[in-house]
């Protein structure tokens, strides 16, 4: 399946200069959801994943989906004030500014074999974020998947020594 196809460029967004890539013509079709969901369990099976661990808020689609393939638990990542019990802060820089990702202190055991999913891999500043907040927690990041990277912004240098898969490179 040509994924691309299902990948809209929108100019100038989220500010002047950003091509950010939109996925929602992806999610509206359920044969590419399907594919793109059987592409990334393809990238992790047999990997003894305990946790899928998923950024806030495109990272939620897939890596829930991919969590209950897995059939292992998934733990959302969200932005200052969002989560409801006692959280981890760890503050991150991206391609278009600076941000802080928590998570839930009792997301993660010591331990545990994590997965950890998003949608885009751009500087890898959030992706960095997700994989320290793990390790405070004790677990060991297995494994980052991303639907997309975008290569020119060199996100993977970031995460050097980590197994790295991505179904679309820009």
């Amino acid at each position: 399946m040509e994924l691309t196809t299902f990948i809209r460029d929108i100019p100038d967004f989220p500010k002047p200069g950003v091509l950010f890539k939109d996925i929602t013509p992806l999610l509206n079709d359920y044969k590419a959801t399907r594919y793109v969901v059987d592409q990334l369990y393809e990238f992790s099976s047999g990997k003894n994943i305990d946790r899928v661990v998923a950024m806030e808020s495109r990272g939620f689609f897939f890596g829930m989906l991919l969590a209950e393939r897995l059939q292992c638990g998934f733990v959302p990542v969200r932005k200052p004030g969002k989560l409801p019990a006692e959280t981890i802060t760890e503050d991150y820089s991206l391609e278009y500014g600076t941000n802080s990702l928590q998570m839930h202190t009792d997301a993660i055991q010591p331990g545990e074999r994590v997965l950890i999913h998003d949608d885009v891999l751009a500087t890898g500043g959030t992706a960095k974020a997700a994989c320290d907040l793990v390790e405070r927690l004790g677990g060991e990041v297995i494994q980052l998947n991303f639907l997309m990277e975008l290569t020119f912004l060199k996100g993977a240098e970031l995460l050097k020594g980590r197994s790295i898969e991505s179904l679309l490179q820009y």
